[in-house]
């Protein structure tokens, strides 16, 4: 997410996220385990390896076009709950940046919200149901606005990533109320939700400037 959003950059932080989900694969499993059918994992190496396949692809002129197609191929490998909503989220998100040769600062902050929106809607889930929501919404909030008030395009990434890591904590001592885990019951209380840290990692591999 680094100054002067072009194609390049797009697919750099698509490969960032790739890299990400598939490091993280195997704490992702243990996660689930603990409280839905234990196939994260395996959903976030599916997406990570369709990201970076896909971002080997010449982004093109219309970079919100790029984006939605990306989901489309996370759709295509990854057909669980999880799969569906991160390939819902960046869908949505490319939908917000439809048309545009490159993304500025407000560009990303739309995207962002349009992704949340989309899991929202999807997932029917909403902010404190202790989902990927709980991670996602402070995040695309506290971005968008540390962009409204004229921060660097650096710091509102971390703040962003702080946000969602915030939602995460903030939730993990919850009962789970939606899917697989909603089903656990009072088992899920103090357990880390796996959506919510499938989704830090992916915030955090979109800040990670240097990666």
């Amino acid at each position: 997410m680094a100054g002067g959003i072009d194609g390049a950059a797009v697919a750099a932080a698509m490969r960032r996220v790739a890299a990400a989900l598939e490091a993280r694969k195997d704490t992702l499993t243990e996660l689930d385990q603990a409280v839905g059918d234990g196939d994260l994992g395996i959903t976030a190496s599916k997406a990570g390896q369709a990201l970076a396949a896909y971002a080997d692809q010449e982004p093109g002129e219309d970079l919100g076009k790029y984006v939605a197609q990306a989901g489309m191929a996370v759709n295509r490998v990854a057909s669980s709950t999880m799969g569906t909503l991160l390939a819902t989220a960046l869908m949505r998100a490319g939908k917000a940046a439809s048309g545009k040769a490159a993304l500025e600062p407000g560009d990303l902050a739309a995207m962002l919200r349009a992704a949340d929106q989309g899991i929202q809607e999807r997932g029917k889930a909403k902010p404190g149901d202790k989902t990927v929501v709980d991670a996602l919404h402070p995040a695309a909030e506290a971005f968008a606005a540390a962009i409204e008030a004229g921060a660097p395009l650096q710091e509102a990434a971390r703040r962003m990533a702080e946000a969602a890591r915030r939602g995460m904590d903030e939730v993990t001592p919850l009962r789970n109320r939606i899917g697989r885990a909603g089903w656990v019951g009072e088992r899920t209380e103090g357990r880390v939700d796996p959506g919510c840290a499938a989704m830090v990692a992916i915030l955090e591999a979109l800040a990670d400037q240097e990666a």
